[in-house]
């Protein structure tokens, strides 16, 4: 069982903690207990079965923040054959919440771009819990431009709590570098894929979020903000959560109901944490298979339905 369960899985954690006092038992018995383990671990399997296909919205926020989730550079390590990161914006300094460089994906060399939050407390103190400054979005905006000079598709993994919103950021221009990259990405005449993998929060995770195809993992969410400041704008407070995610409509499910992502990718039962090797090959899979067809299509013509793509978003006609 992962160091961190939530409430909803204390069903799960009931039959583990079962499994091994049953397990114990044996040790000191020398008893056979290989039929009651089959049935325990049957069990886990159809339980957690039933809780992670009857989530709701907070529930798959939950799982989306999970300490044990993989990061972009797990993603990337597993993914490439081999990768060479690249630093700074050439303005003011580097940024260590969205990493990027070129890697070798089934031969062909690719740009990954993406936020990262750090796997322990210092690492995530070091990548500023994944909120980038306005240099993290120069610095994705200047690989951007190096993939497109020598002819490289790009894949953004966007996991953020939302850009940092310190005063600092504020004065060198947090805004227009987000901005600046939702203009430069819609134009850009390489393919671009982008795969939201943990949370996508307001402009930070747009900021890298413009591209041919827009994926959601399973237990991701995506919206303009998250269930919490929801709640404290509401309602004072923010134990209103729950109701603010329902009515935010921030599940994978959700926004490919809203035509606002192409797809949703499938994890493995439990959340990609449980077998980050799998998610891996799946997000890789996806990759080779959409970077085949786009690789294909007229630049020009690709541009032109990734604008209509995002310009449709939102028009409601009576």
């Amino acid at each position: 069982m992962d160091s961190t369960s939530f409430d909803f899985e204390k069903p799960i954690a009931d039959l583990i903690e079962q499994r091994e006092k049953v397990k114990q038992v044996a040790e000191k018995s020398k008893v056979d207990v290989s039929a009651t383990l089959k049935e325990i671990n049957h069990k886990i399997e159809k339980t957690r079965k039933e809780i992670f296909e009857n989530l709701n919205g907070w529930q798959k926020v939950q799982i989306s923040r999970h300490p044990d989730r993989p990061y972009t550079l797990q993603y990337i390590e597993t993914i490439c054959d081999d990768f060479i990161e690249m630093h700074g914006d050439r303005t003011v300094k580097d940024d260590k919440a969205i990493i990027g460089g070129f890697g070798t994906l089934n031969g062909q060399t690719v740009m990954f771009i993406g936020h990262q939050k750090g796997a322990n407390t210092k690492l995530r103190q070091y990548r500023n819990f994944g909120m980038a400054n306005p240099e993290g979005y120069r610095k994705a905006l200047r690989l951007m431009k190096l993939a497109e000079k020598f002819n490289k598709p790009i894949v953004t993994l966007i996991d953020t709590p939302g850009a940092y919103p310190g005063l600092e950021a504020e004065e060198r221009g947090q805004g227009e570098a987000i901005a600046r990259n939702l203009l430069e990405m819609s134009v850009l005449k390489v393919p671009v894929m982008c795969f939201i993998i943990g949370e996508g929060a307001s402009g930070g995770a747009l900021g890298i979020g413009i591209g041919d195809r827009v994926y959601m993992l399973q237990y991701t969410w995506y919206s303009v903000i998250s269930p919490e400041s929801c709640s404290s704008i509401l309602w004072r407070s923010w134990d209103y959560k729950e109701r603010a995610a329902e009515a935010l409509k921030l599940t994978a499910e959700d926004m490919f109901e809203n035509k606002l992502v192409d797809g949703i990718i499938p994890e493995p039962i439990g959340g990609a944490h449980h077998n980050p090797a799998q998610m891996a090959e799946t997000i890789k899979n996806k990759i080779i298979e959409d970077l085949a067809i786009l690789g294909k299509m007229d630049p020009q013509k690709r541009v032109d339905e990734r604008i209509a793509k995002f310009c449709a978003m939102g028009v409601v006609e009576e």
